[in-house]
């Protein structure tokens, strides 16, 4: 019994996978590599003051737009 597709994968990171779901939808941007933009060093995603916001997150990268008013788009995940 014979697949029709290959065994292996190209590996994306999840700004390479935004930034290519973005693309399907007109959204031209550029994928930036984990912890090369000055907003990942920032140390308060959240507030704190809330009882329902996370207090664990991890950076997954940031995407650069293009040709928009917002600069960066920073991928985090609640933990």
């Amino acid at each position: 019994m014979h697949d029709s597709e290959s065994d292996t994968f190209a590996y994306q990171t999840w700004p390479e996978k935004v930034s290519h779901m973005l693309a399907e939808i007109g959204v031209s941007s550029k994928p930036k590599e984990v912890g090369t933009d000055p907003v990942e060093k920032a140390n308060d995603y959240y507030g704190r003051n809330f009882s329902q916001t996370p207090r664990m997150y991890t950076n997954r990268g940031c995407i650069e737009l293009e040709n928009s008013s917002i600069d960066v788009i920073q991928i985090i995940q609640k933990g």
